[in-house]
């Protein structure tokens, strides 16, 4: 196994597609409270309020759900060339873009499953209008206190028919480190993986549909408890569905709220980060079947959907849910 080589600095942006954009922009502006900063033919850029980056969300219109990229930032332009040179040559390659809202150059190629994954330097530093400047000169925007005001881009989550493969592919060729996994007699299950010092940037769960390069959720982060809370009522009073939780997990033991925006897409509020991975020998943490068995750390059982439900939908396996 590569040693990690922590070229990526963290998880940058995601695109996702929505049939049903004017629905879902109002939900990501006034349920998840979350700021446009741009537009582009059928695409519309968001942002967290205390994301340092122009946008970290980008939702384009289209006739199905699903998930069209997502993007890494590299350390620095060398290590971003070095990630290309890892890859360029191997049936994951695709080629270069020359940027997008946001961003610069980027390096595009996909994973073992097709998921497409974006690879780039230059950014845009946000620079808020007047109206949006904070108080303190140490935070990204103001604080909108709309909705449920998420702060940050923290993880995302992909369906795999081919977990040892994904696994492969990220930590070979991206350097990312795995901090957990579901390991079953049959197999691996899931993966979670980090290219920072937070518990996981992407996790990775089998795709039982047999359908590949499907999108399971993207999380954005809140500072407590008390707000994934406060988040279930202002979902409650917008007519927002709430597949599961506020519950603990108990990997990773995030603080979750799973809902779907209305293009039917996953996303999840989340109190996350408060565990680290600060030791450069960690040990990844190992779940058998008899132990996945006992479901979350406390809460209700997970809902059947959670292990079902993507994007875009597997018909055989979504109708029956």
């Amino acid at each position: 196994m590569s040693e990690p080589n922590m070229d990526l600095a963290h998880l940058g942006h995601v695109e996702i597609l929505t049939p049903k954009p004017d629905e879902s922009l109002r939900f990501f502006t006034n349920v998840f409270g979350m700021t446009e900063s741009g537009r582009n033919g059928d695409s519309v850029y968001l942002r967290a309020w205390d994301d340092y980056e122009r946008a970290t969300l980008k939702v384009t219109a289209s006739n199905t759900s699903g998930v069209v990229h997502t993007a890494f930032r590299a350390r620095s332009p060398e290590a971003l060339e070095r990630r290309v040179a890892a890859l360029k040559d191997t049936p994951h390659h695709v080629g270069w873009i020359d940027g997008d809202i946001g961003h610069g150059p980027a390096y595009r190629c996909r994973d073992a499953d097709g998921h497409v994954i974006e690879l780039y330097y230059e950014t845009e530093w946000y620079s808020p209008p007047a109206e949006l400047k904070p108080a303190l000169k140490n935070q990204a925007q103001r604080y909108p206190a709309r909705g449920i005001s998420v702060r940050r881009l923290d993880h995302l989550n992909f369906f795999a028919v081919d977990i040892p493969g994904a696994r492969r592919f990220y930590m070979d060729k991206l350097g990312m480190r795995m901090t957990e996994q579901i390991l079953f007699e049959t197999g691996e299950q899931a993966i979670w993986l980090t290219c920072t010092n937070k518990t996981y940037d992407l996790a990775i769960a089998l795709d039982h549909s047999g359908v590949p390069g499907r999108f399971h959720h993207v999380t954005y982060a809140v500072d407590s408890r008390e707000d994934v809370l406060r988040a279930a009522d202002i979902c409650l009073e917008n007519g927002v569905y709430i597949e599961t939780g506020p519950h603990k997990h108990a990997i990773q033991q995030t603080f979750f709220l799973y809902l779907y925006e209305p293009g039917g897409n996953r996303v999840e509020v989340a109190n996350a980060g408060a565990r680290l991975i600060l030791a450069p020998d960690w040990k990844t943490v190992v779940w058998n079947e008899a132990e996945r068995k006992k479901g979350q750390a406390w809460g209700l059982r997970t809902i059947e959907s959670f292990h079902s439900h993507g994007t875009p939908p597997a018909p055989h396996k979504e109708a029956a849910e």
